[in-house]
């Protein structure tokens, strides 16, 4: 029977961890750490992930600021509230709720936040700092992901990982952070020909393809340690809303370990970003 990670226990460990240096950072520079969050329109998805990140951020003792602005603001507002909270000292990260109005460019955006405020990892200087393997702000899924697998194997060095996904936020940073690690890593996408038979190969499998169900268990080698990224909103018995994952969770016992969905990499995501929020005020005090 495979172990399943508990993400959502290893999310609350760390964001004690977070609130606890949270305090210790309020004690020793008389300023708490800041996110400042901003949401474009009136997305329910995006409504919701913001009031959890706002919720955590109360918990944790990071002062946050939401800016909720209608869906008719123009780019240049959205750019000149960037340039702003750049310059403010008291935030330390920058967060733009994902997905923007179409008639808003978001790579204009991200680019526009600055680097060392850039708690989403998404700036091509982090990107950058990232595929040198020097120390910047990483994605926040990624490196949840990274976390839960260091739960389960203690030495990362010469094991296979297979990446099944090649997005800017997920695929691409997680076999970046694979390969500083010494994995051998494969990236697998929509064009991939074979892909069982490349699966099946894996000690590891990150799963970040947006496909409900893809990965069947025939496809995951004995032991494997599988981590499922994806969650697709689907009508259950009776009309209630059941959340799926990239993988066919019924068919893995026979895998190591295995994230569920949810409560498998969403906590993390959310818990990393705390971190990176602490780890941005850090620098912004100690250079």
């Amino acid at each position: 029977m495979a172990k399943i990670i508990q993400g959502k226990q290893i999310a609350r460990d760390l964001c004690e961890k977070v609130a606890n240096e949270a305090s210790t950072f309020r004690r020793e520079h008389d300023l708490a750490p800041g996110l400042a969050v901003v949401l474009v329109g009136d997305n329910p998805a995006s409504e919701v992930y913001v009031r959890q990140k706002v919720i955590e951020c109360d918990k944790a003792g990071i002062h946050s600021e939401k800016y909720r602005l209608p869906h008719v603001t123009l780019e240049a507002e959205l750019l000149g509230l960037i340039a702003r909270l750049n310059r403010d000292p008291k935030v330390h990260g920058i967060l733009v709720q994902l997905p923007l109005p179409d008639h808003i460019d978001p790579s204009k955006v991200l680019d526009a936040i600055a680097p060392d405020k850039d708690v989403d990892g998404f700036h091509p200087v982090n990107v950058g700092r990232l595929s040198t393997g020097s120390d910047g702000l990483t994605p926040c899924t990624p490196l949840g992901c990274m976390m839960l697998i260091d739960t389960v194997i203690d030495e990362l060095r010469g094991k296979h990982a297979v990446v099944i996904g090649k997005s800017n936020i997920v695929g691409k940073p997680v076999a970046l952070l694979l390969l500083e690690r010494e994995c051998t890593v494969t990236v697998t996408h929509i064009a991939t020909l074979g892909l069982p038979d490349i699966v099946r190969r894996a000690d590891i499998v990150v799963v970040a393809a947006g496909a409900p169900r893809l990965v069947r268990g025939d496809w995951i080698k004995p032991g494997a340690v599988v981590i499922d990224v994806g969650i697709t909103r689907k009508d259950g018995p009776g009309g209630k809303a059941l959340l799926v994952g990239d993988c066919a969770a019924n068919e893995m016992d026979h895998a190591g370990a295995v994230t569920p969905v949810p409560g498998g990499v969403g906590p993390m995501t959310i818990a990393c970003l705390l971190s990176n929020t602490l780890k941005a005020a850090r620098r912004s005090v100690h250079g």
